[in-house]
């Protein structure tokens, strides 16, 4: 059954009188510059949308107490003729896991984090300070970024509860950054700031029917973020433009990569000296009309070609064929491609992380790579930690077991994790296993997902490259979106329709290693010729489900 929220308990504050819901960080600023409202009336107009909406969305964990502060002292330097960015008293919200040092708390949506005081705050924070925008709160996520079961309730963490989409809130709103994007799409913020490994921008964009953008592995920095594989870790923005994304990811890109050794290990030579845009992000911000001339693929063996079976996602299939036909009608050519290694990477049932060498569970997975990286990076980050009683993933999963009523740490003890930790046991397991069995798994899914991949399905013939691989995120299970996780190249999503639920959709966009300026071209031009994206609907707005992902356990009762 679907219900239709009331309007009038949703209705977007104005700010002095002036309807922002849905406005751009262009408008916003616009606004700004007119003096036709300050930083701080817009901060308390985004309060008080939060206050209205996020009973029922729960994307937001806790908004920041300085906030109107902040906004004051911007304020103040605008009055001095000191405007210093586009984002200059504009504000947004930030994944709980990205460290913020202040009033607020970083904690991954995990109660064993809380309390704990992070030595300084990430680099995506300290860049967007600079730049002038204010940091309203923390959004909730799928705790500890989704890492922790195998079967659970997405968009769930202890701390911040069940988050839904604010289309139909008996459904979820992807994960991992699912509070990033549905917050945005609720219009608590005018951007908003999530975190990848391997989907966890793109599915709650997608379902949330924002823009997310997800850079290249190293193009933003790392620092300061709770990890989960840095050999796939990235930092990016949502908005609700391509435009907006992209306002965003001039002020955090890092020219050159900044972080560790796996870095140094993901990215070659010859792709670190192609980490050059000429000129800002934002100048290539284009209209449909430059889709003439333009040259896609649609990878077809086990993307396209599942998603035009799968009867569930029937109406999303039709209507991104239908978009492909006025891309093609709008100038650009549009060829069937394929991911060489397509057998190999991508289950032929959708996405699967234990999936490698043409099975599941093989030696050589993503999920080999990213629960090794996993029990490392994640106990370095705890050491660096102060005023913490917990120093390793064998700590929190004490602490969730000991408090499993409220953590789920022991199976069918909580609703949200049937499971229980189970993906956090798997973690465990491998901690004393030799190295070559994880060099093995991150050599092989590299030279699949790139060589053998994406940069062949680009080479339409010899090195004259497509300008970007069309591909679905949810028709297709989630393959096309998997395969750009595992070879750290960067991706965009753009709103495209609503299904026959009422959740979501859109296309994504692939490309090379730091070819976003690609992506920021092709995306804003596909997004021209689509047009504005559906606000929320609220339906449902009573739901108090647990929606889950991933394969039910046999026998497991689900409380």
């Amino acid at each position: 059954m679907i219900t239709t929220a009331p309007k009038t308990c949703l209705r977007m504050p104005r700010c002095r009188g002036i309807e922002i819901e849905e406005g751009s960080i262009s408008q916003l600023q616009d606004y700004l510059s007119k003096a036709a409202f300050t930083s701080k009336e817009l901060v308390q107009c985004y309060l008080r949308r939060i206050e209205l909406v996020n009973p029922y969305v729960k994307a937001v964990i806790e908004t920041n107490p300085d906030a109107l502060d902040i906004a004051d002292e911007l304020d103040e330097e605008r009055k001095n003729g000191h405007v210093r960015t586009l984002l200059h008293g504009i504000p947004f919200i930030v994944k709980d896991n990205i460290a913020t040092k202040d009033k607020m708390q970083t904690t991954a949506g995990c109660a064993a984090l809380a309390g704990t005081v992070v030595p300084s705050d990430a680099r995506v924070i300290t860049l967007l300070r600079e730049a002038g925008a204010v940091l309203l709160g923390k959004a909730n996520l799928s705790e500890f970024a989704s890492m922790r079961a195998s079967y659970y309730a997405e968009g769930y963490s202890s701390r911040g509860g069940q988050n839904r989409n604010p289309y139909n809130l008996a459904h979820h709103p992807g994960g991992s950054s699912s509070g990033s994007a549905s917050s945005l799409a609720s219009n608590m913020c005018a951007f908003s700031i999530g975190t990848e490994t391997d989907g966890s921008i793109m599915f709650p964009a997608d379902r949330n029917a924002v823009v997310g953008l997800k850079p290249t592995v190293g193009l933003t920095s790392t620092m300061g973020v709770i990890p989960e594989s840095p050999s796939m870790d990235t930092v990016g923005p949502f908005g609700r433009s391509v435009e907006d994304a992209t306002i965003v990811l001039d002020i955090i890109h890092e020219r050159r990569a900044t972080t560790d050794n796996h870095i140094d290990r993901l990215v070659s030579t010859s792709v670190q000296s192609q980490n050059s845009c000429p000129g800002p992000y934002t100048s290539w911000l284009s209209k449909k009309d430059v889709l003439k001339g333009a040259r896609f693929g649609i990878p077809w063996k086990r993307v396209w070609e599942t998603a035009s079976t799968n009867a569930t996602n029937g109406l999303e299939y039709d209507s991104l064929m239908e978009l492909i036909k006025k891309i093609e009608k709008a100038g650009a050519l549009v060829v069937k491609v394929d991911f060489q290694s397509a057998e190999e990477i991508i289950s032929p049932g959708g996405w699967d992380w234990e999936f490698g060498d043409g099975k599941t569970g093989s030696r050589l997975s993503e999920f080999e790579v990213v629960r090794t990286e996993f029990y490392r990076s994640l106990q370095s980050y705890l050491n660096e930690l102060e005023e913490t009683k917990i120093y390793s993933l064998e700590d929190v999963v004490t602490y969730n077991i000991q408090h499993t009523t409220q953590e789920g740490g022991v199976p069918r003890t909580h609703p949200a994790w049937p499971t229980g930790q189970d993906n956090f046991d798997k973690c465990l397991e491998s901690k004393d296993w030799p190295e070559d069995i994880y060099l093995k798994a991150l050599e092989y899914i590299r030279r699949k997902s790139r060589d053998e991949g994406i940069d062949t399905a680009l080479r339409l013939e010899g090195d004259d490259n497509l300008d970007g691989l069309l591909v679905p995120l949810q028709a297709d299970g989630g393959v096309a979106c998997s395969v750009a996780a595992k070879a750290g190249y960067p991706m965009i999503t753009v709103p495209v329709g609503i299904d026959n639920i009422g959740v979501p959709f859109g296309i994504g966009i692939i490309q090379t290693a730091f070819k976003e300026h690609l992506l920021v071209r092709y995306g804003s031009a596909i997004e021209d010729l689509v047009g504005r994206r559906m606000v929320p609907r609220f339906l449902n707005l009573e739901a108090d489900n647990y929606p889950y992902i991933g394969t039910p356990p046999e026998k497991a009762s689900l409380l």
